[in-house]
């Protein structure tokens, strides 16, 4: 089988797409088997070694609330010299932050919800109390000059509320912007969402006076709808995409959650559309084939299984 697909470019999408990979924080805090702290390190020393110049590395939330990253700041402190990857780290409270700034964190990460039931059962809070809590975060983090994203959860559908008004996934990351997050990601949750809303809801973004060029976006593939929303965002001018190498992850707090977007097959399509990544796929493959030995069970992304041949089986 051919190691990379033929390009066929398609007109009007970005040259160059930034691959936020999330696969050490996002995709492995699901996990129930506890991975070593130098297993996560080196998964993300990989991570970079195949060109992956954004790696979401940890969180520091409460260890009660994820146990998989209680090792949050043995994990920071073994990578603190990848200095020339931005390495951002999800805080939840002003708590978080120090722990963050502490070890000497450049870009953290706060995230929202943008349905009132997600909010409590995540964050033990309201919605409007939850964005209270991140303000302060934010204002902190921007004066000690370290920048923070915003996570936006449950944007396209909530397993407890239904469909969500795209208004109010609007105005909730309105305001987390205007509180000073320099990007925002949109994230389909529970992975329900499909070409068309993707196209409506960046489109509803632009009206409210709100750039492509400040939005990412973080798909689920419980449908297997990853990669043609993605392509629909990136149609829109959306340049940055939220991906978990070997397609791990889920949301311990939305069981119906399962894998991100698979970095991966993320990396063929662009390829394959001309899309610039600066991501070497044979050594991505790699190194989420190793990781899955570690966990002792296959990549469900297909571009692994395919490309990785019996070393998956």
């Amino acid at each position: 089988m051919n190691a990379l697909p033929m390009v066929v470019p398609e007109a009007g999408l970005p040259a160059r797409v930034t691959i936020h990979e999330v696969g050490p924080r996002d995709g492995l805090q699901n996990e129930s088997a506890m991975v070593p702290a130098h297993v996560k390190a080196e998964f993300i020393r990989r991570l970079a070694g195949v060109g992956l110049t954004t790696i979401e590395a940890t969180s520091f939330v409460p260890p009660a609330w994820v146990p998989q990253l209680a090792d949050a700041a043995e994990v920071f402190a073994e990578i603190e010299d990848l200095a020339a990857v931005d390495l951002p780290v999800l805080v939840p409270n002003q708590r978080g932050l120090d722990r963050a700034l502490e070890l000497g964190a450049r870009h953290v990460a706060v995230f929202a919800s943008a349905t009132e039931t997600f909010a409590q059962r995540n964050l033990n809070r309201g919605l409007e109390e939850a964005l209270d809590m991140f303000a302060p975060v934010v204002a902190r983090a921007t004066a000690s000059g370290v920048r923070t994203r915003g996570y936006l959860s449950m944007c396209f559908g909530d397993p407890w509320e239904g469909a969500v008004d795209p208004a109010q996934v609007v105005d909730v990351g309105v305001r987390l912007i205007q509180m000073g997050c320099w990007q925002l990601s949109l994230g389909d949750t529970i992975g329900v969402a499909t070409p068309g809303q993707v196209t409506d809801m960046i489109g509803r973004f632009a009206d409210a006076g709100i750039d492509t060029d400040r939005l990412a976006v973080h798909f689920h593939d419980t449908y297997g709808q990853a990669l043609s929303n993605t392509l629909a965002a990136l149609r829109t001018g959306v340049a940055t995409v939220d991906a978990s190498a070997g397609g791990l992850g889920g949301c311990p707090y939305a069981k119906s959650a399962t894998g991100n977007l698979a970095t991966e097959d993320l990396v063929w399509m662009l390829t394959g559309l001309g899309v610039d990544t600066g991501v070497d796929l044979g050594r991505l493959v790699a190194t989420s084939t190793w990781m899955a030995e570690h966990l002792g069970r296959p990549s469900p992304s297909r571009t692994v299984r395919a490309l990785a041949g019996d070393q998956q089986r």
